[in-house]
Parts: structure tokens; C-alpha cells; sequence
């Protein structure tokens, strides 16, 4: 005999423990579609009725068929808009979200889906079209397709990323009341490129201008591409706040962790000093005008050093982010710090540099033996104090009964373990 709680295929509750119950079936033309019940019971027996019309091939009610709110598409130009707003002076990042919309509508079951219709299955599907999808070049005559070569699992999670920023906007907005599980590809490829410092004086020395100032500045302040060229006179600080080699402010940037104050080494503070002596422009590497140089410029010079040098293919530009990181993390600097630093959102993204050695394990058990030491001294010296001057304090006496009990225990254990 069948349990009373025995899971009911179709029918669940939103929020468990509500009492508040909804159906999801498909209807006659295969749309996967959801509708708020009431009781448990209640939606059992709507769930049979809905499949016994989709059966039949029966539609739905009017009201039923035209609810679910904006399709993917629709919904898409009120999120393009509200990414403008937000991020109105990152450039960078407005370009990546129209980007990835548009990847995201190119794939019509997706784009022509309602908000309320798209789930775990739909998700999947995409994942499977955009896997299947080959690489896309900009050239000179257009775009190019590749024959060879498929996106990577990292280009298909950037337009995952996307469409669940979109359904939470939309959530947050009331336009949807659930967010499906996003489940990002497996198999992405993380650039752990770190440079040597072999490595680095050789190409510091190959690497036109201003791609060798600004190197120089990310590989000894760790700052990201985009605040590098940002920088402002006005962020450069060289004899304040009792720095010695001076620091940058960094006033906006990827979060609002990116706002910080970044020392400067000696190698970076001499490199600003000569490039402010002839400074022309409000931007630190600006030319004529205030223009500031592109990034997929950068890039290319980057790349033609990187061949010229024979380096590998996964030292990209943030490679020399990821090298300040990492000597931090070699140099035995916590992970706390590190966060400041980089401006990271959380201490978890920072603890992947943070290599502790032998060594300095053993230092940091060594550091607290000593203080162990130092604390019971002090503590014995107090005791010893209180006892000759003839106190009379209960705390005193209590404690060295505490002390004489712990003894005897201790004695008691040595001479069974003997």
C-alpha cells in the first residue's frame, strides 16, 4: 500500500513546509509548464487532470496559455539595460554581457522560451548545442569559423555565468519565482602561467613601450589590466603616508574590493617617476590626447613578444597579475593581506596563493610555543607574587589547588603508562 508521504510525481512544494503546493507537467504542444495548487491533495488531482487534457491533445485555458511572463528575448533588452546602468564606466564589462546575450539568443529553444519554462533540461540542451558550436575569429574580412577547433568548456560557462545573472535579476524583480540549478562545464582551463625571474627580465627587456611600463607595474603591484590603465596622475603617491617607495590609489575596478591603496617597489616607483617627468596627459599611460592604449592591443604586442621569446602559449597578460600573487604567497605573506592587495572579493580566492613550506609550519608552531611560554612565566610570576606577599585571595588558592590536582593526575597516568 502506498504511503500518504510518498513523493507524488509532478507535484512539490516551492517552499517546503508552506503547505503550498504547484504542479509542473507538459501541456498537448510539449511546453513544460507550472501551476499553483493549493493543498497537496488539491494539486494531485489538477496534476492527473492537466495530463489527461495533454492526452487528449486538449489546450489549455486562455489564461493558462498566455501566463509566464517575457520570453528570454524579451526579457533580455530590460537586462541589457539594467548592466548599463550599473556598470555605466566598464566598458569591458558592457561589452561582455552583450556578448554573451547575444551567444544566449542565437540558440532559438532558449531564446523564444519563457523566464517561468526554462529549467535544468533547457539549460542542458543549450549546453550541449554551444559545446557543439565551433570557434569564431574576428579577421580583417569578417568573422571566421573554424573547422578544427570548439569552444572550450570556459566560453560555454561565461554565457552560463550570464544566464543566471539574468534569472536572478529577474527572480530579484518577481518576474519568476524560481531560479533552476545552473551546473557549470566541467574541464575549464585555469592560466597559472607564472613567470620566472629569468623569465621576466628578458621580457621586460624584448616588450615595446608602453607594454614594458606597464608589465613592470603589474608584475610589482599585482594591479589588474583594466586599473592599470585607468591610473591617473592623481593616483600616484610617492612620498605620503610614510611609504617608503610611495603607493597608488585605486579608486574604482571590478568590485567594490577593487578600491584599496597599493605600495609601490622600488623598480615601479623609479619607472612612474620617469614616466611622469614627461608626462603630457592626466592618464599614467596615455600618449596623445589622453588616449589610453585598447587591451586587445596590448594583447597583440604581447603576443608577438611572447613568439619572438619562444614563451609558452598560456603566458597571456594576466600572467603577470597571477606572478605578483604567487612571489606574495612564496614570500610567506598571509592570505588576509594578499586579499588587500589584489582587491579580491573573498579570502578564499587568495588562499590559492598561499603555499605554506615545512619550514614555515614548524616557524609558526616555533612562534607559538614561545608565546605559550612567555604567557605561563607571566602568570607564574604574578602567582608567586600574590603567595609571598601573604594574600589571602581565593582565586590564588583555588588555582593552586587546581595545580596540585593536575599534578597528581599527571603523576598518577605516568606511572600506569610505565
Amino acid at each position: 500500500m502506498r504511503s500518504s508521504n510518498a513523493r507524488q510525481r509532478g507535484v512539490y512544494e516551492k517552499q517546503p513546509g508552506s503547505g503550498i503546493w504547484w504542479i509542473r507537467y507538459m501541456d498537448a504542444s510539449g511546453r513544460l509548464r507550472r501551476e499553483k495548487a493549493g493543498t497537496k491533495s488539491a494539486a494531485i488531482l489538477l496534476y492527473r487532470k492537466r495530463k489527461q487534457e495533454a492526452l487528449e491533445g486538449r489546450k489549455l485555458p486562455e489564461k493558462l496559455r498566455s501566463a509566464g511572463g517575457p520570453t528570454l528575448r524579451e526579457f533580455s533588452r530590460r537586462f541589457s539595460q539594467a548592466i548599463e546602468i550599473r556598470s555605466a564606466g566598464k566598458p569591458r564589462t558592457l561589452q561582455f554581457y552583450k556578448e554573451q546575450v547575444k551567444r544566449l539568443l542565437e540558440y532559438d529553444p532558449l531564446a523564444n522560451a519563457r523566464l517561468s519554462d526554462i529549467d535544468e533540461a533547457l539549460i542542458e540542451s543549450y549546453v550541449q548545442h554551444r559545446s557543439s558550436d565551433f570557434v569564431r575569429r574576428l579577421t580583417k574580412k569578417g568573422v571566421k569559423i573554424s573547422a578544427e577547433r570548439r569552444v572550450s568548456p570556459s566560453t560555454v560557462n561565461r554565457a552560463l555565468a550570464t544566464l543566471r545573472r539574468l534569472l536572478r535579476l529577474a527572480q530579484e524583480w518577481r518576474v519568476i519565482d524560481r531560479v533552476p540549478r545552473i551546473r557549470l562545464v566541467a574541464g575549464e582551463r585555469n592560466r597559472d602561467y607564472v613567470l620566472s625571474y629569468g623569465q621576466d627580465k628578458t621580457y621586460l627587456e624584448f616588450a615595446p613601450q608602453p607594454l614594458a611600463d606597464i608589465a613592470i607595474l603589474v608584475l610589482d603591484t599585482g594591479l589588474r589590466l583594466g586599473e592599470a590603465l585607468a591610473l591617473e596622475w592623481r593616483d600616484v603617491h610617492f612620498t605620503q603616508n610614510g611609504s617608503q617607495c610611495g603607493y597608488l590609489q585605486i579608486r574604482d575596478g571590478k568590485s567594490r574590493n577593487a578600491r584599496r591603496a597599493v605600495p609601490l617597489t622600488q623598480r615601479a616607483h623609479d619607472m612612474l617617476a620617469q614616466r611622469q617627468a614627461a608626462a603630457e596627459t592626466m592618464f599614467v599611460f596615455a600618449y596623445k590626447r589622453n588616449n589610453v592604449p585598447r587591451v586587445d592591443s596590448l594583447d597583440h604586442l604581447h603576443a608577438k613578444t611572447r613568439e619572438t621569446l619562444k614563451l609558452s602559449s598560456e603566458f597571456v597578460l594576466h600572467s603577470l597579475r597571477h606572478t605578483y600573487l604567487t612571489r606574495l604567497g612564496l614570500a610567506g605573506v598571509e592570505a588576509f593581506t594578499i586579499m588587500k592587495l589584489a582587491g579580491h572579493g573573498s579570502v578564499i580566492v587568495s588562499q590559492r596563493y598561499v603555499h605554506p613550506t615545512p619550514q614555515a609550519m614548524e616557524d609558526a608552531v616555533a612562534r607559538l610555543d614561545n608565546m605559550n611560554a612567555r604567557s605561563l612565566e607571566s602568570v607564574s610570576m604574578d602567582s608567586a607574587k600574590r603567595v609571598g606577599s601573604g594574600s589571602t585571595d581565593q582565586g590564588a588558592e583555588v588555582l593552586a589547588k587546581r595545580t596540585d590536582t593536575r599534578t597528581d593526575t599527571a603523576l598518577s597516568w605516568l606511572s600506569v603508562s610505565h
